[in-house]
């Protein structure tokens, strides 16, 4: 089994929830201090049973997202603290997600200090009219305070997320955003098209017509602007909704994309073990409840799904063309016994000339079409 495990942890409240998110979370409002401290002592005793029951002795990145992790303020020192024991525990890519209105000087001292080394904020759009409509918080001023706040706390090291296709949205405040968000020189930005989820407010507005989108071609148009506005800017477009400059690509994202294994730890997180030797993986889900989470935090207590030869490498495939390099060349010969091109080369013939990040789906049947 591979000791070299990466670290999700998910952090599943939020101030506010936004229309178009279908993440599991619950408000905070109606938490108490004791409550975020029961979820706290579950989480941390989550992942050492993890570290002990996988064997695992290396952890390279760590990636804590939610829900909202800043939410937490300063309590999040508790979990930092609780890593830091772990032993040998120096990932070299350490990461937390923050939304700007949660965001303090408290906090992001608390996250340098406790090694976080790249801090993920969420911004989506500065345009007003785009923000209410999906019920995002936070009003154009704090974004502009909040997010110089973050830059001097992480030179270097600030990412941010947009969102393209969203209400009132057309090119020129797309192509506004971008400039905006180069001021503050982050060295790695997610551009993601508005996906509207099943059960989610969003979906309902749009059905009853209180909110309308853009139209599909429109909204690629928008996506395809801000793509090329980011290019221009020296960002590489490295994964499909993700670009960053030179030397500042998501190390633990790429971990998931050429199917490396990681620890998911939280109410409705998921880790995948691979095992290498038998061509197979699991897959560990915790289901979303905080209640059911805090009273039995262990590995066991999640649902385990079994992956076998043919099911990992056609994962293998979906994950590793999101990227740009594709799936991990000597991983996946040394796994499956083929070469990526001995297993789909009709279809990376027919696509050797085209933008298969663009068009992923079509590849991806494509290729799946040509394994079965």
């Amino acid at each position: 089994m591979n000791s070299n495990v990466s670290l999700y942890i998910h952090i599943p409240f939020c101030a506010a929830f936004c229309d178009y998110c279908d993440f599991y979370s619950i408000k905070t409002k109606d938490l108490n201090s004791d409550y975020i401290d029961n979820f706290l002592n579950a989480l941390i005793a989550d992942i050492n049973s993890q570290i002990e029951f996988f064997a695992v002795k290396n952890i390279p990145t760590v990636y804590i997202g939610g829900g909202t992790p800043s939410v937490l303020g300063t309590k999040i020192s508790r979990l930092f603290d609780a890593l830091k024991k772990i032993k040998g525990f120096s990932p070299c890519e350490f990461t937390v997600e923050a939304n700007p209105e949660s965001v303090s000087e408290e906090f992001l001292a608390v996250c340098r200090d406790g090694g976080v080394n790249r801090l993920s904020l969420g911004v989506q759009t500065f345009n007003e009219q785009s923000r209410c409509a999906i019920n995002r918080q936070g009003s154009h001023n704090i974004l502009n305070e909040r997010i110089a706040l973050v830059k001097n706390y992480f030179p270097g090291s600030l990412c941010i997320d947009l969102i393209t296709g969203l209400p009132y949205q057309n090119e020129k405040i797309v192509l506004e955003d971008i400039k905006r968000i180069l001021d503050y020189e982050p060295s790695h930005i997610s551009l993601y098209s508005l996906s509207v989820e099943a059960n989610t407010p969003l979906k309902e507005k749009i059905k009853t017509k209180t909110v309308i989108l853009p139209t599909k071609d429109t909204a690629d148009s928008l996506w395809l602007s801000g793509r090329d506005a980011l290019i221009k800017n020296s960002f590489q477009h490295y994964e499909v909704s993700n670009f960053a400059l030179d030397g500042k690509k998501s190390l633990h994202n790429i971990r998931y994309w050429q199917m490396q294994s990681w620890l998911g730890a939280g109410p409705s997180a998921s880790g995948t073990i691979v095992n290498e030797k038998s061509k197979t993986a699991k897959r560990f889900t915790y289901n979303p409840d905080v209640d059911a989470y805090i009273d039995s935090p262990r590995i066991k207590s999640a649902v385990c799904e079994e992956i076998d030869t043919e099911t990992l490498l056609k994962d293998s495939l979906l994950m590793g063309f999101r990227y740009i390099e594709g799936p991990n060349a000597s991983w996946f010969k040394d796994c499956f016994g083929i070469s990526v091109e001995e297993c789909i080369p009709k279809t990376l013939n027919r696509w050797k000339e085209k933008d298969r990040m663009l068009f992923l789906n079509s590849f991806l049947c494509d290729a799946f079409e040509e394994l079965d």
